[in-house]
């Protein structure tokens, strides 16, 4: 489709569609996307009938409402072995940009979990919540409780901006002011307009109303005036960062900005375009990529510049092959002048180069932290960001505590942990100690190795896992966190993230060190991205069973030990090193067996394919 429209951007947008023009190469998503008035498709009549979960069409334009459909991945093959059909459930994730609540709406979502979902939920890695367990015939009744709560889930997944990402911390100064200013704005601007969300989950299903969708279709610049009737090709994600806190790793974005402070104030922004980390091994013409630096705008260009890029990649991004439809490889593609001249084509406007400043640093906001305003911030490591009870620790009745207690705001972080902000100096000793008796471990108390390490979902409830991540990742760092001790590492800062497939959810690719899920218990090793987050991490190793992850590692820290230069980190090390060199002088040390029974022994599931 092509949108023609007068400069400048927020003037009039009309739209034509030429996915009807039977020449048109689409994918099946772009067809079901084309017909489905608005994303309503029949997800209504299927709200209304007795099965426990949806079928074709409803599986793709649900995405769009914030929600999948999934199952327990764990019960397969005893549900099959009596006859039965898997056990169903929807996952459901909210829109939060910048990650920031309030203590009453994350409570809200403690309440939701328990009564609605599976008793636990997840802190993302884009500054959101997860539900997971939902099942068919509470869906509406969650999402309209969460839209009740003044949040949504409306483009919280599906071909469209998703949540944006931006520093949590918070400081009470005018430059945090902008960038939290910046980071709402392109939330609303960017979001669809659509009134299939509002009738199908919002608008009181008791009145006996018909839907309002569907039927004759109205015109594209009155429904979707950015998106028109198939929306993009592929997801899109954004970001927005200042340049010594790189903490939501602006380069993963399909659409970065990196603040530009001029005496005190944000004079703009250098725009990133073209990250994307999803791949598929199998297929070469896939690929992660960090985002190439684009050009400068000033502070009132910023939204006209998202539109413009978005745009841009709606017109021209690849609609007949999901697999390689993200903007990344349009980027890639054309190169970065190219699109930068397509972007300023639509803009009617030229921009000027970026400056010097790039990113440099990077913040976790983990333990105290001052505000300007005489009171404090306390980051919480959340492991994994899963909060749950157990026997172990209390983590979801510890949060609820706090949340109580403190009645302030909350804010998500980019590491899946969270931060309470406003914070009086006489009430930390009282949040530590119902930290404490919760048998929550303080940030000041978690190793460094393990605050900042991600992992993903995985199993049992995502489709597309082969493998563990989050139910494997804590046992992995509690025996890296002796080896690093026993190598006096464990003041060294560095990134390890684990995921279940090669999609890359919880950022792999730029990692220091990154095992990302290839076969059942058996990983692809990747190393020498860095914390900073603006390098993509080597293939050192495939098919590396878990088993083995410990010892793979433990000889590589001892290399690294051995061999680094003053102050270089480990994703340096291993990127100035090289894979091969690296290989040879692991093979040629050696390293005694250090491995839990908690990583050897296998945890039970089936392979995704069916």
């Amino acid at each position: 489709m092509n949108f023609k429209r007068d400069s400048p951007l927020s003037g009039k947008i009309s739209v034509t569609n030429p996915t009807t023009d039977p020449a048109y190469k689409r994918s099946g998503v772009e067809k079901i996307k084309a017909d489905s008035q608005w994303l309503a498709g029949r997800i209504d009549e299927e709200l209304s009938d007795e099965t426990d979960h949806f079928v074709g069409d409803s599986l793709q334009l649900l995405k769009f409402h914030g929600t999948y459909q999934q199952d327990d991945r764990d019960q397969r093959r005893e549900l099959r072995k009596v006859g039965k059909d898997k056990a169903f459930s929807m996952m459901i994730r909210c829109r939060i940009p910048g990650g920031r609540m309030t203590a009453d709406q994350f409570i809200a979502h403690l309440d939701i979990c328990e009564l609605l979902g599976n008793s636990t939920m997840k802190i993302t890695t884009r500054q959101t919540i997860q539900l997971h367990g939902v099942v068919k015939r509470d869906l509406r009744k969650t999402i309209a409780r969460i839209n009740s709560l003044g949040l949504s889930t409306l483009a919280a997944c599906g071909d469209v901006n998703r949540n944006v990402m931006c520093c949590p911390a918070k400081r009470n100064d005018p430059i945090r002011a902008e960038l939290q200013r910046l980071t709402d704005e392109l939330a609303e601007s960017l979001a669809p307009r659509t009134g299939a969300y509002q009738e199908l989950w919002v608008k009181d299903q008791t009145s006996g109303e018909e839907m309002r969708v569907g039927g004759e279709s109205p015109s594209p610049e009155n429904v979707e005036p950015l998106y028109g009737p198939t929306y993009l090709p592929r997801k899109f994600k954004c970001g927005v960062v200042l340049p010594e806190d790189n903490c939501i790793d602006v380069y993963t974005q399909d659409l970065g900005f990196i603040a530009v402070v001029r005496d005190g104030s944000v004079a703009g922004y250098n725009i990133l375009v073209g990250g994307g980390m999803g791949t598929t091994p199998s297929l070469k013409k896939t690929f992660p990529a960090i985002a190439k630096r684009m050009a400068f705008c000033t502070t009132e260009q910023a939204i006209d510049v998202a539109k413009a890029v978005l745009i841009v990649q709606r017109d021209n991004g690849n609609r007949a092959d999901r697999k390689v439809a993200r903007m990344k490889y349009l980027v890639a593609h054309w190169g970065i002048e190219r699109f930068r001249n397509e972007v300023e084509s639509v803009l009617g406007f030229p921009l000027e180069d970026c400056t010097e400043d790039d990113v440099h640093g990077v913040d976790d906001h983990m333990g105290w932290q001052p505000q300007k305003d005489g009171r404090w911030s306390y980051g919480l490591c959340v492991e994994n960001g899963r909060v749950r009870d157990s026997d172990a620790i209390e983590m979801k009745s510890a949060l609820r505590e706090l949340a109580e207690t403190l009645g302030t705001e909350i804010r998500l972080a980019g590491n899946q942990s969270l931060i309470f902000c406003d914070i009086q100096s006489d009430q930390r000793d009282r949040i530590f100690e119902i930290l404490k008796r919760h048998q929550i471990a303080s940030s000041e108390q978690t190793s460094l190795v393990r605050r900042f390490a991600m992992a993903c979902v995985a199993l049992p409830s995502c489709g597309l896992a082969v493998t563990e991540a989050e139910r494997r990742l804590p046992s992995v760092i509690s025996d890296l966190e002796h080896v690093l001790a026993r190598l006096g590492l464990n003041a060294e800062r560095f990134t390890i993230r684990m995921t279940g497939c090669p999609n890359g959810c919880a950022r792999p690719y730029v990692a220091d060190i990154a095992l990302v899920g290839k076969a059942v218990d058996r990983y692809t090793l990747f190393l020498g991205g860095t914390l900073l987050g603006n390098r993509l991490a080597i293939l050192y190793k495939e098919l590396v069973p878990a088993a083995e992850i410990v010892n793979e590692l433990t000889c590589l820290f001892t290399v690294y030990k051995d061999q680094r230069s003053v102050g270089e980190s480990l994703g340096d090390f291993c990127h100035r090193f090289g894979v091969d060199a690296l290989r040879t002088a692991c093979d040629a040390i050696g390293c005694e067996p250090c491995v839990s029974p908690s990583v050897t022994d296998p945890i039970h599931h089936e392979e995704t394919k069916e």
